[in-house]
């Protein structure tokens, strides 16, 4: 048979079984960029006696936005998207070549989980896919988007990636709601399984979308912050002196971003996983950096759940060399039996032992309500590695909250309660007193603290 019309008849096979997978990709990636790795791979599957088109997974490279990436596509129509031993082989290749040129990795999946047929050699696929998959974790961000259901190994390979993009109606969960139902007698829809919000309490970054266009963008508005893609720093359209008043009187997570960033403009990561704590990217005057902002009116007491989320927000800036910003308005541990009992102090010795590792990284600290306590010392004071520190002229700063700190400091000889809590608050917890002592390198009117933080960036940077 001519050799040509031989190509023809396999390519004809093969778009078959990947033009739908091939419809999903080209609508992430910019038009015809699309470059297609071991297309014609092909296995023997001896258990379902039939020969696996492209081993269930499409690989490629091609750009977003002409950001240069690397694509894994699992494909649904090739048994169910069930991972094989091969299909491990060839994910495992392309991203050697992420690796290799240092690009971003993309990747759609929807799978019911590996090749039961295959024993221990799909186990072992599994095993080789994680491992590189964390060797790249550190080296280029991995973005993970559901445009289905998602389970069993795959939905642990999502949940490595740095980003999470759920599709409606897909669900990402190690275990389906039918099995959920089997061993519990419960009956559990796919929402409350592996939607956005419950990938969310698992710690895992997700955002929902509505489209594959959607997540486009989202990529796209990400790699344009990451300074490894887009510079450290990039014309700014914002005004560098631009003051907000209104910060004299209240400030709030909200408020922080909209007066500090560039436009207003970041992009929020784990943001339904203990909410109190904010974590985002953005710029400001052009910087890229990261933000933490404890956003609670009286202060954010710690816990092991935004303890986790800080810390691994912390590893996150490190891995992508992202200046550190953390908006301080937080007491220490919260007193209650639930907290108590759990895991919080073992997560706080974690927590500086991040802050420690992540010295090399400019860090910049605001202290824009209250840091009481455990609170200063790990997020407000010089020592754990702060290049800068700046607080609000109407902040508080004390080793004690109020109550405790009236008590202790004037409730000797007794007296009207309310009364030596004013004096406390006025005399004690005055950030001056940090100042005077050299643990804040100034006080400043709220309105100005983006001015402050560009000239900090700039002497960091």
């Amino acid at each position: 048979m001519d050799k040509l019309n031989l190509l023809a008849e396999r390519k004809a096979v093969l778009f078959d079984v990947e033009s739908d997978v091939k419809n999903k990709i080209n609508e992430i990636i910019d038009e015809n960029s699309f470059v297609e790795l071991d297309r014609f791979s092909y296995s023997k599957n001896e258990f379902y006696s039939e020969d696996v088109q492209g081993e269930g997974v499409v690989t490629g490279f091609a750009t977003i936005n002409d950001f240069p990436c690397y694509i894994v596509a699992q494909n649904s129509k090739v048994l169910n998207g069930g991972l094989s031993y091969a299909g491990a082989q060839k994910i495992c290749k392309c991203l050697d070549k992420a690796c290799a040129s240092g690009a971003p990795v993309i990747y759609l999946f929807s799978s019911l989980g590996v090749l039961a047929g295959e024993g221990v050699s799909v186990l072992e696929g599994c095993g080789m896919v994680l491992s590189k998959m964390q060797e790249l974790r550190d080296i280029v961000p991995q973005f993970s988007i559901a445009v289905g259901d998602v389970y069993g190994s795959s939905a642990i390979f999502a949940s490595t990636c740095d980003y999470n993009f759920l599709l409606k109606d897909s669900c990402v969960a190690y275990a389906s709601p039918v099995v959920l139902l089997a061993k519990s007698g419960k009956s559990l829809d796919k929402e409350s399984v592996g939607g956005v919000k419950a990938l969310a309490n698992n710690g895992v970054n997700s955002f929902g979308v509505e489209s594959l266009v959607d997540c486009r963008n989202k990529i796209v508005e990400i790699l344009e912050i990451l300074p490894q893609f887009s510079g450290e720093q990039i014309d700014c359209s914002d005004d560098f002196n631009r003051s907000t008043p209104s910060l004299n009187e209240k400030a709030c997570a909200k408020c922080l971003i909209s007066a500090v960033y560039d436009n207003g403009k970041v992009v929020e990561l784990g943001k339904d996983f203990a909410p109190e704590v904010v974590t985002c990217i953005g710029r400001i005057g052009g910087f890229s950096v990261a933000s933490i902002i404890f956003n609670g009116e009286n202060g954010v007491e710690l816990n092991a759940n935004n303890i986790d989320k800080i810390q691994s927000f912390i590893y996150y800036a490190q891995d992508n060399n992202l200046p550190l910003i953390t908006f301080v308005n937080t007491l220490g541990i919260e007193q209650n039996l639930e907290v108590a009992s759990s895991l919080v102090m073992r997560k706080v010795a974690n927590l500086s032992y991040a802050l420690s590792v992540a010295n090399e990284l400019p860090k910049i600290n605001v202290i824009y309500g209250k840091a009481i306590g455990l609170g200063y010392t790990l997020f407000g004071s010089r020592a754990m590695g702060a290049d800068y520190s700046f607080a609000f002229a109407n902040a508080s700063i004390s080793p004690f909250d109020v109550e405790v700190g009236a008590q202790i400091e004037f409730g000797v000889n007794g007296g009207d309660i309310e009364k030596l809590k004013a004096q406390y608050a006025e005399n004690e917890q005055d950030a001056m007193n940090a100042a005077k002592n050299g643990f804040i390198d100034n006080v400043i009117e709220p309105e100005f603290v983006r001015q402050y933080i560009i000239s900090a960036l700039q002497m960091l940077l």
